[in-house]
């Protein structure tokens, strides 16, 4: 089992194409790419978190869950209404949580935190919701799409992303 986040999907949110500057002509080619990438990445037995802004109509969630691999763990967004996270095929539904892999604590939002619990004892703030546009502190990760190929990002991408910056 690998473990993966993401956020910022905004599946059907033609908005996002145009505000975001995403590279797609339409909803229907960013949807295509979107669970592609994902189902690329992720497999069946893997475990996702997707950090927020699942997509524009709650009523589409249930229909995509059932095409994205893996178990589903979701950290609500600003745009994640009562319909889209309580849609059957999310293993947990939270705003806010902690969690550990191995020797590493994290801190899970879909909002990037100024200051966060454990930050001073090295735990990371991974988040969504800037799309990419917003100056990271350090231990902090956003997980969007956006940033990540339009594809899930496992931990260990995030961290070796963030040595190779250092060493610029």
């Amino acid at each position: 089992m690998t473990l993966f986040f993401t956020a910022d999907t905004h599946f059907g949110d033609h908005r996002t194409i145009n505000i975001r500057g995403r590279p797609f002509a339409d909803v229907a080619a960013m949807d295509a790419l979107l669970i592609d990438g994902w189902n690329a990445v992720v497999g069946p037995n893997d475990e996702v978190w997707h950090l927020g802004d699942v997509a524009r109509r709650p009523a589409d969630v249930p229909a995509l869950l059932v095409r994205l691999n893996g178990t589903k763990h979701l950290i609500r967004g600003n745009i994640d209404t009562d319909g889209a996270s309580t849609a059957q095929g999310w293993c947990s539904v939270g705003d806010y949580a902690e969690i550990a892999v191995g020797d590493r604590r994290l801190v899970l939002c879909h909002y990037p935190f100024r200051s966060w619990n454990g930050q001073h004892r090295g735990a990371l703030n991974l988040h969504g919701h800037s799309h990419g546009r917003l100056k990271p502190l350090p231990r902090q990760y956003d997980v969007g799409v956006d940033v990540h190929g339009f594809a899930p990002v496992t931990l260990d991408r995030l961290l070796l992303g963030q040595k190779k910056d250092d060493a610029a």
